[in-house]
């Protein structure tokens, strides 16, 4: 079994992702701006429906099943020059078999009303952070010869009016995603680009658009959550290097 970091695990597609993994069996390690949520978190995973299983063979000397381990740090990724001591703090294993990059965040604007303080949020939010933590966990990656995924989104296939900030930061997160690959060949590095997903920011973005939000108009955060769990179990003789998920 591995060790996986996972950004924005409070979130729709953060929290889908660690349920998939603690169903495998994985240690996690979770990250999230609110310590609360994120004890909430994994207090349900540990307890849930999502608890790691065990088969059993009738007959079979069996071993005691093996604990996963559920560590939560508590990370603001509006100021990427905190990130290093947050972890510093915390510890860090040194081995890391994945980091799996699912925090975001999005405000509607034209860029006629968008200000210096919103472009430089959506950028050490969506950006920079993860660039950031990337930087300081390669060190363990190396070790582990793991795995990065970049959860995307489709604005950084293409860019809409209103959604400049968004999307400039998400654009520059594919380009992160595309040096890294280059330059850590020991790694394998993906980026899923999901469409609409039936998320609390989708629900926030439908009322900034005035538009009403209706969750069966969206992917569900499970669906992309099995896409990139099934990249990250790919042999290793492969990578699924980008990949797009949209509603139906």
């Amino acid at each position: 079994m591995g060790t996986y970091l996972i950004t924005g695990a409070t979130g729709g597609i953060g929290t889908a992702v660690a349920e998939l993994l603690r169903e495998r069996g994985h240690d996690l390690i979770l990250t999230g701006r609110s310590p609360e949520r994120l004890d909430a978190l994994a207090g349900a995973l540990r307890t849930g429906a999502h608890a790691a299983t065990q088969v059993i063979n009738r007959g079979a000397v069996t071993s005691p099943p093996r604990t996963t381990s559920i560590t939560t740090i508590p990370l603001d990724l509006t100021e990427p020059r905190r990130i290093e001591a947050a972890l510093a703090m915390s510890g860090i294993p040194a081995r890391l078999d994945g980091l799996v990059h699912a925090a975001g965040m999005v405000r509607l604007s034209p860029v006629a009303h968008l200000e210096a303080d919103e472009w430089m949020e959506h950028l050490s939010v969506n950006l920079v952070s993860a660039a950031e933590l990337t930087r300081l966990l390669l060190p363990a990656l190396r070790a582990a010869e793991g795995q990065v995924v970049f959860v995307n989104s489709t604005a950084g296939l293409r860019a809409n009016p209103g959604w400049a900030a968004y999307a400039a930061s998400k654009f520059g997160l594919r380009a992160l995603a595309d040096s890294l690959r280059a330059e850590e060949p020991s790694l394998r590095v993906t980026t899923v680009y999901p469409g609409r997903t039936a998320t609390e920011m989708q629900r926030r973005v439908r009322a900034q658009e005035g538009r009403p939000y209706a969750e069966g108009d969206f992917a569900a955060p499970a669906t992309v959550a099995r896409v990139l769990v099934s990249a990250l179990e790919t042999p290793r003789d492969a990578v699924v290097a980008e990949v797009t998920v949209r509603p139906h």
